[in-house]
């Protein structure tokens, strides 16, 4: 089978998150590896969600011109962390191999945190590690990408 590569541009909306985790568990529908849909529909949402809150901040002058701008982390009144629109979501498909990554504006490393039982944030990333069969972020020249594989059955 012929491998394929998807994209979609996931906005900077909480809304989005589900928007994305619909658009892979779709795309996986349309490749036949529908028994990955849990799992990477699950990573999809805490990448997403991970990028949104800790990207950055962009502002759009016009439709279509986005600005980057160092955004402001730990609002209450800006939940997504000033999130720039340019967060895009991969998932290739070369069997026996998905690779979903995350693309967002960021720089910064995402770093797992210790486990807070209590805390209703922190996790996400051990749900990547858990729910993958490795995952792992690289730069890039206008931010990173954070990634993980799965394999099909």
């Amino acid at each position: 089978m012929q491998g394929h590569t998807v994209s979609f541009t996931v906005a900077p909306d909480p809304e989005s998150v589900t928007e994305a985790r619909h658009f892979a568990v779709s795309r996986l529908t349309e490749w036949g590896v529908t028994e990955l849909s849990d799992d990477v529909g699950l990573v999809v949402s805490e990448l997403v969600t991970n990028a949104l809150r800790h990207s950055g901040g962009a502002f759009r002058s016009r439709p279509g011109h986005d600005v980057h701008h160092e955004g402001v982390y730990d609002d209450p009144t800006d939940p997504l962390g000033s999130a720039p629109s340019a967060i895009r979501l991969r998932l290739g498909h070369q069997p026996p191999w998905l690779l979903c990554g995350i693309i967002d504006a960021s720089r910064a490393a995402p770093r797992r945190k210790e486990p807070d039982y209590i805390a209703e944030t922190g996790r996400g990333l051990h749900l990547v590690e858990s729910f993958s069969v490795r995952w792992g972020w690289r730069s890039l020249p206008h931010g990173k990408v954070v990634w993980a594989l799965f394999r099909t059955a």
